[in-house]
């Protein structure tokens, strides 16, 4: 997991140049007066989620994890937000196994055991869950707030070195536990 805020000066050449032009994305364009809605940026490498919601509480949300795409999530409005994410070290429990399907997510029931950390997000913050980070967005602080919540789902094997891309993001889910 990576975090951030568009307003600082960082230097993002440490970052995958696919990562890096998400966050010149973000940087760039008014991503809260954009329409909400799904739109492809590369085809599908890079995609834009630009999604209006309510924050809600943690016990009402269940963790997520995707195994082809990071997720950039960034805060364009509203708030604030909380996001809860802990490693994927492979004793979560499945509840609903999306994975397969072009949505790219495992949805996972809360893990007692887990150590989640929080991410306390204002507008212009963003942070990146690559698939070994469990997270749990739109999380409520203080009372329920409406939130501008865009995603930039970035494809893992643009994010890899032509040798990795064959070993790495072929992990499934299946019986009980999580990817490991």
């Amino acid at each position: 997991m990576i975090s951030g805020n568009i307003h600082e000066k960082s230097n993002l050449a440490v970052l995958p140049e696919p990562l890096q032009r998400a966050v010149q994305f973000l940087k760039d364009n008014d991503l809260a007066a954009h329409e909400p809605g799904k739109f492809e940026l590369d085809g599908d490498k890079m995609i834009l989620q630009v999604i209006d919601q309510s924050t809600g509480p943690r016990e009402n949300l269940r963790p997520e994890c995707h195994r082809k795409y990071i997720d950039v999530q960034f805060l364009a409005a509203g708030g604030p937000e909380r996001i809860g994410w802990y490693p994927d070290l492979g004793d979560n429990e499945v509840d609903e196994n999306l994975l397969d399907t072009p949505r790219d997510i495992c949805f996972y029931k809360n893990n007692p055991n887990a150590r989640e950390g929080v991410i306390e997000m204002q507008p212009g913050s963003y942070a990146m869950f690559f698939p070994w980070d469990v997270h749990i967005p739109a999380i409520q602080v203080g009372e329920p707030a409406k939130i501008r919540k865009i995603v930039i789902k970035v494809a893992l094997d643009t994010c890899l070195r032509p040798e990795e891309r064959n070993r790495c993001g072929n992990r499934k889910t299946s019986g009980r536990t999580g990817p490991g």
